[in-house]
């Protein structure tokens, strides 16, 4: 029998984790039930993660080059300020849509009760979400789509209402599609 390559199974373990992020309930995942799940001893766990929390953050990785990297392809391809705002939100909407456990993940939910460091991570991810709409909002400026003096706080209600949308899905159990009627929602934002 072959056996799995570590990063393959540090992989598996992770893909576990989010299944299990998915469940509507949002139970507190305790790696005993992580490690029912994938059929191996807690300690097999423990060979790929120190620790609970750095399997979060493993989850937290994937979400931050996934959306990070999707920025950065948002701002190569639209040269228009206004259109890469527009952009950014409809993807972080639909990230979340496509990703129901990491959803758990991103508004926090996930992360109550453990590593104080991991909501600290969240913070700063939202930081970066919020500049990279910032940064959008000045090219628009630049461009004379928007005031430059209002950037700042159209950045901020942009990211709250991401933010609205990401905790109202999770607390609805997956119900309130984050997505739906977003074309709407952000033109009423950015008008």
């Amino acid at each position: 029998m072959a056996s799995t390559p570590p990063g393959q199974r540090r992989l598996q373990i992770l893909q576990a984790l989010a299944e299990m992020l998915e469940q509507p309930k949002g139970d507190k995942i305790t790696t005993a039930a992580l490690a029912r799940k994938l059929a191996f001893s807690e300690a097999a766990l423990y060979r790929h993660f120190a620790s609970k929390a750095q399997m979060f953050e493993g989850l937290i990785e994937f979400i931050e080059s996934s959306v990070f990297g999707l920025i950065n392809q948002i701002a190569e391809r639209q040269s228009d300020g206004m259109a890469q705002a527009r952009d950014i939100v409809a993807m972080l909407l639909n990230f979340a849509s496509q990703n129901p456990g990491m959803t758990r993940v991103l508004n926090g939910d996930a992360l109550v009760n453990e590593d104080e460091r991991l909501q600290l991570r969240m913070n700063q991810f939202y930081d970066r979400v919020e500049l990279a709409l910032k940064q959008a909002l000045r090219l628009a400026a630049s461009e004379g789509q928007a005031h430059e003096a209002d950037t700042a706080a159209r950045a901020a209600m942009l990211t709250s209402f991401v933010i609205g949308r990401w905790h109202r899905y999770a607390k609805s159990g997956f119900k309130n599609n984050p997505a739906q009627d977003a074309a709407l929602h952000i033109t009423l934002l950015l008008s």
